[in-house]
């Protein structure tokens, strides 16, 4: 009644909401695209050794098709893609020498620019399967030997 729009559909209302949505999407696409220069600093020769092993493991993990912990399972499920991954990408590219990071970003660029696929990781996938068989292996001694 009067123009009062109790239902909450009034373009200004939502106006908060569209721009997070668009925020949340735009870091979407950055850590997409940050994980790729991951992928491609863990293969470029001139990356020193530990950050190498650090990228290395991160983009066998983030593009691995498995996950290490199932989406599933309630708040644990999203918390490695939504904050420990996104931590370990920024921490490993924060390691990056300056001209190795801006080729391998530039290559990521190229890469998004073809409309090929993310790289699957089969490693950070067989990674993962033996995480979890160690996992289930510590948790069997465990529960034997109590």
């Amino acid at each position: 009644m009067g123009g009062a729009d109790v239902g909450g559909s009034s373009s200004v209302g939502l106006r908060p909401w569209r721009r997070m949505r668009e925020r949340m999407r735009a870091w979407a696409r950055r850590v997409r695209d940050d994980v790729l220069a991951v992928y491609f600093c863990a293969r470029h020769p001139d990356t020193p050794w530990a950050p190498k092993l650090g990228a290395l493991l991160i983009a066998a993990y983030a593009l691995s098709p498995i996950d290490l912990i199932p989406d599933f399972i309630p708040v644990l499920g999203f918390l490695d893609e939504a904050i420990l991954l996104p931590g370990a990408i920024w921490v490993c590219l924060r390691l990056m020498p300056a001209p190795v990071l801006a080729e391998c970003r530039t290559q990521a660029q190229a890469w998004l620019a073809q409309q090929r696929r993310k790289p699957r990781s089969v490693a950070g996938a067989v990674l993962v399967v033996l995480l979890w068989v160690l996992l289930l292996w510590l948790g069997w001694l465990a529960i034997r030997t109590a």
